[in-house]
């Protein structure tokens, strides 16, 4: 979904995952004479061509994310980062070093371990001549899916760095309390090499989640009766509540559930948690029941419920109708939950990536 985003101007040199199904997917889509699927710690400089423009990283973020073990990045899927990092130096050894490198993550990465695992991220960036910084992007700036997201651009010392990208002071749109929390403990050379990078202010989204929500979608079915029944049953009366109210709307609503485990005066119990804001819930990889994501589409009296379609999870991440998805549901919905939002990739791209790769670029051709 990166190279989604990134779009026809890019080139991609190489690519890996450690995932065989998600990068079936990739061949399928993209082909695989530059994809190689295995741990990225068995990847060589050997095997990486060229000089690249930049170098992208969506490191697992399980043990990052607050619903993680907690493990940072001595876990050992966020681990991962290191083999990465490992992949960076040599190349810069190689006077090969990428002019950008992006890592993606999720928000927890800005404050697990008291914030040291992003102290560590930023200490290996200073440390091998980047500047860099952080910004904070939620896809439902861009589609109907609450998703925020953390993206760290660095940037080569090589590479001059347009003034229009760099912004005086941290601003709310794209640098939250969180990521300044996360800033002010940063080492001294690592603030020194530190960026606020300029965007301008996100889009104004023109889709609801209803807009991409099929009558007869492709590999789930609407539930029964009984089944919808269930899912009322699970609700707690706040809950409950906003179904009445959808039912009054006078138009046709859409609500994403989500199954929670609570806790009342009997106990543990499941509940059925629904949101009618017009914006799905986030997408996570499907690793039970509770994960995967249920609709509830109500117009007036009438009421349904089923499971999410791949599709419709595809377009929640602003994949193209035209992009082919895994057969099985579970593989389709997993790349879905476990992707970056096209759109949003493609936003920090044109508005950081390629402004700072272009005056790079004319530098180059004044020299020579």
């Amino acid at each position: 979904m990166a190279r989604a985003g990134l779009g026809s101007g890019w080139t991609c040199l190489f690519a890996n995952d450690f995932d065989a199904k998600k990068a079936a997917s990739y061949a399928l889509n993209w082909g695989s004479d530059h994809l190689k699927i295995g741990d990225v710690a068995a990847v060589t400089t050997a095997e990486l061509p060229g000089s690249a423009d930049l170098a992208w990283a969506s490191f697992p973020c399980q043990d990052l994310s607050l619903a993680g073990a907690g493990a940072g990045l001595k876990g050992e899927r966020s681990g991962t980062f290191w083999p990465f990092w490992k992949l960076m130096k040599k190349l810069g050894e190689e006077s090969r070093a990428p002019r950008l490198i992006v890592l993606e993550n999720v928000c927890g990465a800005l404050t697990s371990h008291g914030g040291k695992d992003f102290a560590a991220i930023g200490a290996a960036l200073s440390g091998a001549g980047y500047r860099y910084g952080a910004v904070v992007m939620d896809a439902v700036d861009f589609v109907p899916q609450s998703r925020p997201r953390l993206f760290i651009i660095g940037v080569h010392k090589s590479q001059p760095i347009p003034q229009r990208v760099i912004a005086p002071a941290p601003d709310p749109d794209w640098h939250s309390p969180a990521l300044i929390e996360a800033y002010d403990g940063l080492a001294k050379r690592c603030r020194e090499a530190w960026i606020w990078w300029q965007l301008p202010a996100p889009p104004v989204r023109n889709t609801v989640f209803a807009d991409l929500v099929e009558e007869s979608p492709q590999g789930v079915a609407w539930h029964t009766r009984e089944q919808t029944r269930k899912l009322l049953d699970m609700m707690s009366q706040v809950n409950r509540a906003k179904v009445t109210a959808a039912k009054k709307a006078g138009r046709r609503m859409v609500g994403a559930i989500y199954r929670r485990t609570r806790l009342d005066e009997c106990g543990k119990v499941q509940r059925a948690e629904i949101r009618f804001d017009d914006i799905a819930g986030c997408l996570r990889t499907p690793a039970g029941g509770s994960s995967r994501q249920v609709l509830m589409l109500v117009d007036g009296a009438k009421v349904r419920s089923r499971l999410l379609s791949p599709r419709e999870a595809a377009r929640l991440m602003g994949l193209p109708d035209d992009y082919r998805l895994p057969e099985n549901y579970n593989e389709a919905y997993h790349l879905a939950g476990d992707g970056v939002a096209v759109p949003v990739v493609r936003f920090l791209a044109a508005n950081l990536l390629e402004p700072i790769l272009s005056v790079g670029d004319a530098a180059e051709k004044e020299a020579a």
